[in-house]
């Protein structure tokens, strides 16, 4: 029997505060794709039949590379975010889901860096 009453057994184990900003900004994110990810699509698609150079060079101009450097911070914080709940909620050994937490956000950091350089590179190159 504890002499704790039932809010003193509670109080402290509620909401960190922090749920509604990771819940806002995975939905900013969402909304972000849209028209990045048409943008992209209508591009890439109107450029079909397009060597190396003629994308390179359509990729180097400044309206375009801004567009996909916006969709590639959008797409990764997305994945990273959309992977952080999966992990939180189906991983329970809290040893594993810390060291897959760090490998994830690592790994799409990595990825997103080097995409964001690749088109950063390509601008200077244009």
């Amino acid at each position: 029997m504890s002499l704790k009453s039932p809010l003193g057994t509670v109080r402290g184990l509620g909401s960190a505060k922090e749920g509604v900003q990771h819940w806002w900004a995975q939905r900013v994110t969402a909304i972000a794709l849209i028209p990045l990810g048409l943008w992209f699509v209508i591009s890439v698609i109107a450029m079909a039949g397009a060597g190396h150079d003629d994308m390179a060079a359509w990729l180097s101009s400044p309206f375009s590379a801004g567009l996909a450097v916006l969709l590639i911070v959008a797409t990764f914080w997305h994945a990273m975010l959309g992977v952080q709940v999966a992990i939180e909620d189906y991983v329970h050994n809290e040893a594993m889901k810390i060291g897959l937490l760090l490998a994830i956000k690592g790994l799409l950091v990595l990825l997103g860096t080097a995409c964001v350089l690749s088109v950063i590179v390509l601008l200077l190159q244009g």
